[in-house]
């Protein structure tokens, strides 16, 4: 026994801990060795958080595993004490943070802050013990809807044996039928696996979501706990430990589920992995496909993974020979989907000249006439508020803030102008290009929809969702929704008919995945329609997303897109790093970095300003707006060289940390916007 002060007498048995400490500088990312008092011989178990004294300050950190030596030639420091005897950190999940890091060039320590919760010392105390025997096994649940699919009964079975099989789902619509909507699938493919003694992890992109999915397993009897952030930090906790522990098999939850350390895992299901809810806004940035398809890879799990779109990112995958697709039958198709039709056609000008510039034609209108004789018409609006963007009412030019420059809104029908970046009003705005001062309409919103609605169908109740209001369902009578993309409330049986409108403002978005994303908002607001009911979207119906809108074809539409952007050198093709901050940073990071030789460098080139080529940000001492410039360079590789990249940016990072450089860098791989 190592002989110190009477209380810092040095444990006889595994004296060594090595312990990952809590601090995301680059150059310090990897654990570090302390002596393990006598004291806290018990307590410091393998996976439990301790306080160390590190650079002359007390810090949090996991204890990794204890040893007889060190590889250390100086003097170790002992514990300062163990937080919490509790071990959190399973080493499942300290493999997956651990490859997680490495594979988006951050840090152990960001990652493991997304993956273990805060502790809550009494929720620790009073939650049900390891050793509490969990709920008895449910018994397999009947294929159900499942039979939809041509190869859903092998997938079933594959989870009921504990294969490893993997899906990219492409799920058939069935909102008009009890058991046949998304929620219920998944809840049949939990409980298969949970009958083979199997835990489940399922990711969904938010609280709506996650509450359909609660009621499904619930009606399917499977134990489970929900993970989301609105839970408050002693009850998300408990629930936390309850899985930690062993107690319960089946977990769901927001993106943060994505780690949930479940027992004899068996399953992770990804729900509409295209939705940006799913990326992870701190650093590293991970995605919540990428994290569970990494973990069902090192751990020989089952993944269903997909929605009613399919994003390349699962074409990739597929293409790869990692997942398999997983389709409904051509017959179940025409069973199930609505029936969509793009304005203005030929037949719709030939009736209507003024359809090519009417924001809402004749036949948007006599289809939400006609559905709501039979139910709810549901009306997509890509844009919140009332007036998005104005322009000069004389010479087109967009309206634009005198103070920053960002574009105007008018936030309701008798609103003053104000900016959407800084807030500020422009109550005596001119245009600065021919000196008018009246305004037109240029981006509509959802509240001035609502109100046109209203004028064109009186008597008829509107309902909107969205913003800061989302409706979760609504009932069957008769009424308007207008809603934005992503709050599209239920309609109890399904929608009579369904608006998607301004499909220019999608699809004109300057990103990459502009059709793509336009595509998935469509086909997830007229999978809430009922079978055969009317669906009219309003964009040329030429374009490859709404063709594969009008025939329900988001495979074959993913299939060309991935193909393109191979041919182009795009994500998900080739894997692409984006490095931003301010000029003289960004040219000194890449300029310093020792790249792989197949890396080809895109720049850098300004990004605008603010965070990251968004709007100004506050600040300054004299109340205004200070624009910080922004630099962004792009960096792609071939994807099997991906980690040797993510490597080379880890690398530069810790250099940049070591040495203290000024001047914050942002390094993201896999962002999702990179135009």
């Amino acid at each position: 026994m190592v002989k110190g002060p009477k209380d810092q007498a040095v444990s006889e048995r595994l004296p060594v801990a090595r312990v990952a400490v809590d601090i995301s500088l680059a150059h310090l990312d990897r654990p570090f060795d302390y002596l393990v008092p006598a004291r806290l011989d018990q307590a410091a178990v393998p996976g439990c958080r301790v306080r160390v004294r590190f650079a002359g300050q007390l810090v949090d950190g996991y204890l990794l595993e204890r040893t007889e030596t060190s590889e250390h030639q100086g003097k170790l420091a002992r514990l300062e004490r163990v937080t919490s005897p509790e071990p959190v950190l399973t080493p499942e999940i300290f493999d997956l943070a651990r490859a997680v890091a490495d594979r988006y060039a951050g840090t152990l320590a960001d990652v493991l802050r997304l993956a273990i919760p805060p502790r809550h010392a009494a929720a620790e105390r009073d939650a049900p013990q390891a050793g509490t025997s969990p709920a008895p096994l449910p018994g397999r649940p009947e294929p159900g809807s499942w039979s939809r699919y041509p190869a859903g009964a092998a997938f079933l079975a594959g989870l009921a044996e504990g294969r490893p099989v993997r899906a990219a789902w492409s799920a058939l619509p069935g909102s008009a039928q009890p058991g046949q909507e998304w929620p219920a699938e998944i809840a049949v493919a939990a409980a298969t696996t949970a009958a083979a003694d199997r835990g489940v992890v399922i990711v969904v992109p938010d609280a709506r979501d996650l509450d359909r999915v609660d009621v499904a397993l619930t009606e399917a009897a499977v134990d489970h706990v929900c993970l989301a952030a609105d839970l408050g930090p002693a009850e998300r906790y408990r629930r936390w430990l309850a899985v930690r522990r062993g107690l319960v098999r089946v977990v769901a939850g927001t993106r943060g589920a994505m780690f949930a350390p479940v027992a004899r895992l068996g399953l992770v299901v990804l729900w509409d992995d295209g939705d940006d809810l799913h990326a992870e806004p701190r650093a590293p940035y991970p995605h919540a496909r990428e994290v569970l398809a990494l973990r069902a890879h090192r751990t020989g799990a089952a993944a269903l993974i997909g929605g009613f779109a399919r994003t390349t990112e699962l074409t990739q995958l597929v293409a790869g020979g990692w997942a398999r697709p997983l389709v409904g039958g051509a017959e179940a198709l025409r069973q199930v989907a609505p029936r969509v039709r793009a304005a203005p056609d030929e037949a719709e000008l030939a009736r209507d000249a003024a359809a090519m510039t009417a924001r809402l034609p004749s036949l948007a209108l006599r289809t939400a006439r006609g559905g709501l004789v039979q139910g709810p018409v549901l009306v997509q609006v890509p844009r919140r508020g009332y007036l998005a963007a104005v322009a000069c009412a004389r010479c087109r030019a967009q309206a634009r803030c005198a103070t920053c420059a960002g574009p105007l809104e008018i936030a309701g029908s008798h609103g003053t102008p104000g900016c959407r970046w800084c807030g500020a009003l422009a109550t005596d705005w001119a245009c600065a290009h021919c000196g008018s001062g009246q305004l037109r309409a240029l981006v509509t919103g959802a509240a001035r929809t609502a109100e046109e609605l209203g004028r064109a169908f009186p008597g008829v109740p509107v309902r909107t969702s969205g913003g800061q209001h989302v409706l979760a369902a609504v009932p069957a009578e008769p009424a308007l929704v207008i809603a934005t993309p992503g709050a599209e409330p239920v309609a109890h049986g399904g929608y009579a008919a369904a608006l998607l409108l301004d499909g220019w403002a999608l699809l004109g978005r300057p990103s990459l995945r502009a059709a793509e994303e336009a595509l998935r908002r469509w086909l997830n607001a007229a999978a809430l329609v009922r079978p055969a009911a009317p669906v009219v979207v309003l964009a040329e119906a030429a374009l490859p997303a709404v063709q594969a809108l009008i025939r329900w074809d988001p495979v074959t539409f993913s299939e060309r897109e991935l193909a393109e952007r191979a041919e182009l050198g795009f994500p998900p093709a080739v894997r692409m790093a984006a490095v931003t901050g301010s000029p003289e940073a960004v040219s000194d990071f890449v300029g310093a970095a020792t790249l792989p030789d197949r890396a080809e460098v895109l720049g850098p080139v300004p990004g605008g300003y603010g965070g990251a080529g968004g709007p100004p940000v506050r600040g300054g001492g004299l109340g205004g707006v200070v624009p910080p410039e922004i630099s962004r360079a792009l960096i792609r590789i071939r994807r099997r060289d991906g980690l040797e990249l993510a490597r080379a940016l880890h690398a530069a990072q810790a250099t940049r940390s070591a040495r203290k450089d000024g001047g914050a860098v942002r390094v993201q791989l896999d962002p999702a916007e990179v135009a």
